[in-house]
């Protein structure tokens, strides 16, 4: 067997992923379910991270980039197969095709921003959004994200219906995943979801599995996998019957996601996000998500087993799919944390019974050896999700023990000294008061004419509306407070 390239001992030892065991699938039939750009991003992700299947990926990169008409996507490809084998006549860039793709493209953009200059001069939105449209569509097939964005905002100033403003928005939200700007994503969907007519069953609506799928992705690539979870798990099953070959297929949208993406995610996300109950009831139990669960059955296997409390066997199904995960263009970021959440709600739940548990059960328990549990206990105790202590020389994990009866009395004197300084300063006031040592408040004169206008019954109680009417009676030779300044 011929040895690893040095590209991936370089790789490996500047911290980067490299998977030396052979994935599950089978590299022809994964990637003919996906098309455009993705199809060679996942190609190329595969060639730079994968020991056994970088030759075979790498060549499918070169030559499918070359299908396009994206230069430097092309010059990529082609870098990165030198980089990697420097000695395949492969890894050669194709002088000839680059000028003359240079060239068509350079002469389809000119001939793309004369026509919509035409446009706007005649004044006609339809054709100035659709001549928008095409130029936008003509920049994200060369791989020019900024002037993509550009030209189909400029499409906002002529767009008349709900139906144009969705399209624009999807053509938007397409070219932001590409460009993995997430926050724009999200924009986009929101928007998208605000429109007029959504919920009505109108081509909003159709699009639903896409948004979700999208707003999953964003989710997922900023770390909220719990959002990441509902989204993935909210995606209507229309996308299962699209035709993934057919481009044209309003339901398929392998350009970006396929319908067993939506499963992994939304079960890993799951996974490492919700609790027990949570799992049964909003994956195991969801009519809707259960049809894409259909596609993965391993990931329902691995579900089921966390629910039944089976957690050794759940990580022996998620261990077995690692490979696999970490070939992923989107998942290969969160295999670690979403492995590690996993397996920490696992130990926590595993350890809420006992007071004291050895390290060679904890290890025999999760499938794994005490080294590993340590540092994984190590990590939860200092994150606060596993509140214990590790005794290295006996080798047992220990929980804290609270003393219920000390927690009480605590308690209670900590109470009787609130109530104690409360009753002080109650009764030290009650002494002020008495002494007549109470400060009052200056009464202004204008609150003084309206005590005397409207009188005790007109407001509030006005010790100077009194205090004047006083004044006024006995100037009347009357005895009594209730008189009236007109009477």
């Amino acid at each position: 067997m011929a040895a690893d390239p040095p590209y991936f001992e370089e790789a490996q030892a500047a911290g980067r992923v490299v998977v030396t065991d052979h994935p599950k699938f089978e590299l022809d039939a994964y990637i003919a379910n996906y098309r455009g750009k993705t199809r060679i991003h996942r190609l190329h992700h595969i060639g730079t991270h994968s020991t056994q299947l970088y030759l075979e990926a790498l060549t499918a990169a070169v030559t499918e980039a070359k299908r396009g008409k994206d230069v430097r996507l092309y010059e990529a490809m082609v870098f990165a197969f030198r980089e990697i084998v420097p000695e395949d006549p492969r890894a050669t860039l194709d002088i000839l095709w680059v000028d003359r793709t240079t060239k068509e493209v350079k002469l389809e953009t000119d001939r793309l921003e004369l026509e919509l200059k035409g446009y706007k001069n005649n004044l006609i939105k339809e054709s100035i959004r659709m001549g928008c449209e095409d130029l936008g569509r003509h920049y994200h097939l060369i791989g020019d994200f900024t002037n993509a964005i550009k030209a189909y905002s400029k499409e906002r100033e002529s767009v008349q219906t709900p139906a144009h403003v969705a399209i624009m928005n999807m053509h938007l939200m397409h070219v932001s995943i590409d460009q993995g700007n997430w926050l724009s994503v999200q924009s986009s969907v929101q928007k998208l979801r605000s429109l007029p007519g959504s919920g009505s069953g109108g081509e909003i609506d159709s699009a639903q599995p896409k948004l979700a799928a999208a707003m999953g992705l964003a989710q997922m690539a900023t770390g909220s996998y719990k959002d990441a979870a509902l989204s993935f798990l909210g995606a209507d099953p229309r996308m299962l019957q699209a035709k993934l070959d057919d481009p044209n297929d309003p339901d398929a949208y392998n350009e970006i996601i396929t319908p067993n993406d939506i499963a992994v995610y939304g079960g890993l996300c799951a996974l490492a996000s919700m609790d027990r109950h949570e799992l049964q009831t909003r994956v195991l139990d969801n009519s809707n998500f259960r049809n894409y669960l259909e596609l993965e059955p391993h990931i329902r296997r691995a579900i089921s087993f966390f629910v039944a409390s089976k957690y050794s066997a759940c990580l022996q199904v998620l261990e077995s799919y690692r490979a696999d995960y970490l070939l992923d263009l989107y998942l290969h970021r969160h295999v670690a944390e979403i492995y590690f959440r996993v397996r920490s709600k696992a130990i926590v739940q595993y350890f809420i019974p006992f007071s004291c548990v050895t390290l060679a059960a904890l290890a025999t328990a999760f499938n794994t050896d005490e080294a590993t549990i340590v540092r994984t206990l190590v990590d939860m105790i200092g994150n606060g999700s596993l509140d214990a202590r590790i005794d290295l020389q006996k080798r047992v994990l220990l929980a804290k023990q609270v003393d219920d009866r000390r927690e009480v009395h605590e308690g209670a004197l900590a109470m009787a000294k609130d109530y104690e300084r409360t009753l002080q300063l109650r009764l030290l006031r009650m002494e002020i008061i008495h002494a007549g040592l109470e400060v009052k408040p200056p009464v202004a004169k204008d609150v003084m004419s309206m005590g005397a206008l409207t009188g005790p019954r007109g407001g509030p109680p006005s010790m100077a509306g009194d205090v004047f009417m006083d004044m006024e009676a006995k100037g009347k030779g009357k005895s009594t407070r209730s008189g009236s300044l007109f009477s």
